[in-house]
């Protein structure tokens, strides 16, 4: 499912590890917009803008890519395909980056849900992100966003 994914993304000649990064950090962005059971625009706004800010992407490549990326997200029944890419290709400061765009979709609808902050600690344990790192992370986007911290 994942290889069909990937083969359908990949545009002419782009790397299959890049395009499995890229669709990995999409779909676990897109399950922290969706753990509140509303995908809010300002949550799609807010991915679009990391995954075009992180990965050099154009809009229509970003849009192709979240829709990769729910579809990935919609046949996959664990998180541990999409972290496990992130633990394995990403360096500590890439992970904590990667942590980072987690809060910054959390944030995007001006509230942070119980099941958003679970998941952020959830997928920062996975991909071995120390709490003192996703807090300060945490902190850093709230800082960017003119927020106190909440909860």
């Amino acid at each position: 499912m994942f290889d069909r994914i990937l083969d359908l993304l990949m545009p002419g000649g782009a790397p299959r590890a890049e395009t499995e990064i890229h669709i990995a950090v999409a779909a676990l962005l897109v399950e922290a917009a969706r753990m509140d059971d509303d995908f809010d625009p300002a949550e799609r706004m807010a991915i679009r803008a990391v995954l075009a800010k992180r990965f050099a992407l154009d809009a229509d490549a970003v849009d192709r890519l979240i829709a990769a990326a729910e579809n990935a997200a919609d046949r996959s029944s664990a998180l541990y395909r999409f972290t496990r890419v992130v633990a394995e290709r990403f360096d500590p400061a890439a992970r904590v980056g990667m942590i980072e765009m987690l809060w910054e979709v959390a944030y995007a609808d001006g509230v942070l849900d119980p099941d958003e902050d679970a998941l952020i600690r959830r997928i920062a344990g996975l991909i071995f992100v120390e709490d003192h790192e996703r807090g300060a992370a945490r902190q850093r986007v709230l800082a960017r966003l003119g927020q106190a911290a909440q909860g």
